[in-house]
């Protein structure tokens, strides 16, 4: 039997065309043994309580091969490599530039212009007339430096075979080691909240054995030196202005920046000397302990650096000295008991059940008939275990949920790593960027990514992490009502499609289809919506978001004008990113009241009523003017062919599979389009996702995830998951093909992290759906791929929290509790419904069939 399996085994290699040096058997199950039951090649799994782990078979080749640390503001790339290590450091406020002028008083002119050639039904000309309506460009995210540690010769001889290396999710830490003859060599990194410095740790298992050179560098402006005998100081200063590619860099001095890296060795064991003022070498010590700290004198969206009060240097000099007292082990608790508090609120455990196999269509070895194959892997990491790249490649095989899992863990930790309270909102690469001039400015972009980026907070219990989109949206507010009043003549505030950390709210130049879009702030204010819904707040609705609805409803009312059929329409509009073909067969992008147009401003118009209600406001004279423009919005219209229309008349798509899902907006993120309550366009949508098809980049996919996940579609939800899963080549990369790299960062490709998010807020999504009166459990479930598992700490609206577990495609039990104020009246499991009361601080739990079993005290 064994030989008949090794040939079956190398057959499906030859057909799947995996590496050669692998079987199939070895590369699925990594050699372990393999028990045989009912045409069925299984491993077990190991504990589940082992830490969820990203794992690397060597040291990193490309930047998207290297493990992601980050506090939320001060983040790091470890490498991993032996005889040189190399880490790229980031610090999130250090950006291109100043603060700008976001006004054009030529644009008011040039709409006039533009309005009239779409009255007249002139698209294409209407498009090429709107480029004197843009502005100037975005500034650009910018890196702080690289940490450089080059080993004595003796690494040069390391044991391949003994190296590891891992980025363990549930402690936010990055491990390396490897042996060197009978010495082991260990890292550690991870990057502290509470004590805003990244720390690192190296250790050999011999006394004094541990030697390296240690220095600190950037691309930006910058000079370093080496200050008493234990610590390396970097001083620099970001462009004031962006530098265009090939340009020479004479712009003036901006954001000014610090870094510290102090180090200290083992007591008595080795010793530190200064090398040209600028390294730090160390010899024959037992241990190192690095810390580093960055601080900038970015002082605010609205402050120029040059009067900025803050002195880098003086800052991180005292930031370090805050620390200097604690102990590494001190260091090391202080972070895991902050991250922890937030990683571990939420889990996710997935299985296939019992029952479940995946048809392979090859032969069985036992018996010449089509056979199914299934291996569970272990979730660990280390040596002889398989890395993260080769479960990435063999899931097309497999389809192992335990992968899942991990991928959605990722995702939460990213989350915390890279947005925190007091941060810059997460931009399109989170806080990590190795570039000076990297894609796309690495700055939010409004039309999906920024939100993408901020989807999972709410449902996954982060809500922390959304701070930072809350804090920007005061700064955007400001800039945005200059430019709403000065290039719209509107009141309230208005910002586009792509913005900074100096809160441009002005569209950049270049393409009008992207470009001319001034829904981004109205998009962002449903987050302040979602966030009461979830919440329950009213001082956050009262205090924070309800002004902000003000101002933008206010500009909404006053971009919105009188159409020729009666209805009230956005004039110049287009969907983002995407063009048509207008009547004369010309290509254009500006029209009018494209559908996502009308719901976005139907949904902020919907908060603004609701939440007066909430606070008793309902009598004002924006409530009423609000009520009154919302009857007359352009209604959802489906075309001809059975889908949404994406645009106001049904224009011909010069590009069917176009990556953005602007039309289907009110489906989700949104909420105009519902099962229940508008079957109709529901079916349109689950048309409109079928004409987009699965192809396109990261975001994209996910998104698409999420969309089928309303429609309650299991299965098209499932399958764009696994569209996902997808190893990309950093040496052959496809734009807009999507797909993880190696470790587990999403790609566009390039390199974007909104997938990252939109994944786990999708998976959610699946798991879980609700609106402030009703939850629906399990509404997308894949029964047949995640016959069982467990969901703990999901939230959902009406301020409740939400444990699920189900076994072999079925609900099994299901707790629900809220610690504060809730509005939950209706629990909702495949056509089963009950009326549930819940009352504050009181687990209930139900079983499958939704019949209360138990309370008990929370």
């Amino acid at each position: 039997m064994h030989g008949r399996l090794r040939a079956f085994s190398l057959e499906l290699t030859n057909s799947l065309h995996l590496p050669t040096s692998l079987t199939l058997l070895s590369f699925l199950c990594n050699g372990k043994q393999l028990r045989r039951e009912k045409d069925v090649i299984l491993m077990e799994r190991a504990d589940d309580s082992e830490p969820l782990k990203v794992t690397f078979s060597g040291p990193a080749k490309y930047f998207t091969d290297a493990a992601p640390i980050g506090n939320g503001r001060l983040g790091a790339m470890v490498w991993g490599g032996v005889a040189s290590e190399f880490l790229q450091l980031n610090e999130d406020t250090l950006w291109t530039g100043i603060p700008g002028n976001y006004t054009n008083p030529n644009v008011p002119a040039a709409m006039v212009e533009v309005r009239k050639l779409v009255d007249d039904g002139e698209y294409a000309d209407a498009s090429a007339a709107a480029v004197n309506m843009l502005g100037n460009p975005s500034e650009v995210y910018q890196l702080l430096g690289d940490l450089k540690l080059e080993f004595d010769d003796l690494h040069l001889t390391y044991a391949e075979e003994t190296y590891s290396r891992e980025l363990d999710l549930n402690t936010a830490t990055v491990r390396v080691g490897y042996s060197v003859g009978n010495v082991q060599f260990s890292r550690e990194y991870f990057s502290s909240y509470p004590d805003q410095v990244i720390v690192m740790k190296i250790s050999a298992s011999k006394s004094g054995f541990l030697s390296f050179t240690l220095s600190l560098g950037s691309q930006l402006h910058h000079h370093s030196y080496v200050k008493g005998s234990n610590q390396i100081i970097l001083e620099g200063a970001c462009p004031g202005k962006r530098i265009p590619p090939g340009a020479n860099d004479n712009a003036p001095k901006g954001i000014q920046f610090c870094a510290i890296l102090d180090l200290k060795i083992s007591d008595d064991i080795g010793i530190i000397s200064v090398l040209d003022d600028k390294k730090l070498k160390v010899e024959g010590s037992d241990w190192a302990i690095l810390r580093l700290v960055a601080v900038s004198s970015f002082d605010g969206p609205l402050v120029d650096p040059s009067d900025s009060k803050k002195d880098p240097t003086a800052d991180a000099v005292s930031a370090l000295k805050t620390i200097r007292n604690l102990s590494y082990s001190e260091l090391y608790a202080r972070h895991l008991s902050d991250y922890q508090n937030l990683f571990q609120r939420v889990s996710l455990n997935l299985k296939k059940s019992s029952s479940s196999t995946s048809a392979t269509g090859f032969a069985s070895p036992d018996t010449g008939e089509p056979s199914s194959v299934t291996c569970l892997y272990n979730k660990g990491s280390g040596n002889g275990r398989i890395s993260t790249a080769d479960r990435i490649r063999s899931f097309a095989i497999d389809e192992d949920p335990s992968f899942l899992e991990l991928l959605f863990h990722f995702g939460c930790y990213l989350l915390i790593s890279c947005s925190r309270p007091g941060t810059q909102v997460s931009n399109l690469q989170g806080i990590w960027n190795k570039d000076i001039a990297p894609d796309w400015d690495c700055a939010p972009h409004l039309n999906i990514n920024l939100q993408m980026n901020y989807w999972p907070c709410l449902p996954c219990n982060l809500a922390e992490c959304q701070e930072p989109l809350f804090d920007f949206l005061s700064p955007l507010s400001i800039n945005g009502s200059k430019t709403a009043e000065v290039n719209y003549e509107a009141r309230g505030w208005v910002v586009h499609h792509q913005t900074d950390i100096w809160a441009k709210s002005s569209p950049i130049p270049g393409k009008v289809k992207s470009a001319m879009w001034p829904m981004g702030g109205a998009w962002l204010c449903t987050h302040l919506w979602e966030h009461y819904m979830y919440t329950m707040d009213k001082d956050f609705l009262k205090n924070k978001a309800y002004p902000l609805f003000e101002g933008c409803a206010t500009f909404l009312l006053d971009w919105l004008i009188e159409g020729p059929d009666g209805y009230l329409e956005t004039n110049p509009s287009t969907s983002p990113e995407h063009n048509f073909i207008a009547p004369d067969g010309r290509v254009a992008s500006v029209s009018y009241s494209t559908t996502m147009d009308m719901m976005i401003i139907n949904e902020v118009f919907s908060a603004v009523v609701t939440a007066a209600e909430v606070l008793g406001y309902t009598d004002s004279d924006l409530v009423n003017e609000v009520r009154k423009a919302q009857t007359r919005l352009r209604p959802i219209t489906i075309a001809m062919d059975g889908s949404i229309m994406e645009w106001a008349l049904d224009f011909e798509d010069p590009e069917v599979q176009h990556r953005h899902l602007s039309h289907l907006f009110g489906l989700f993120p949104g909420h105009t389009m519902t099962l229940e309550g508008t079957p109709d366009l529901c079916t349109a949508a689950k048309k409109s996702l079928y004409k987009r098809g699965e192809d396109g980049p990261g975001w994209s996919t996910t998104w698409k995830v999420a969309l089928w996940a309303r429609l309650h579609d299991s299965e098209n939800a499932y399958q764009m998951v696994k569209h996902l899963i997808t190893l990309v080549d950093p040496d052959h990369e496809v734009s807009f093909h999507g797909g993880l790299y190696s470790n587990l960062f999403a790609a566009h490709p390039p390199f974007q992290i909104d997938a990252n998010f939109g994944f786990i807020a999708a998976v959610a999504e699946m798991l879980v759906q609700s609106t402030v009166k009703d939850l629906y459990l399990l509404p997308a479930l894949p029964r047949d791929k995640w016959g069982d598992g467990r969901v703990k700490g999901l939230k959902a609206r009406g301020g409740v929290t939400v444990d699920i577990r189900w076994g072999d495609g079925d609900l099994r039990e299901v707790d629900v509790w809220s610690e504060g104020h809730n509005s939950l009246q209706k629990l909702h499991y495949r056509g089963t419904s009950v009326k549930v009361d819940i009352a504050s601080r009181r687990i209930y739990t139900f079983n499958g069939q939704l019949r209360l079993l138990k309370t008990s005290s929370l």
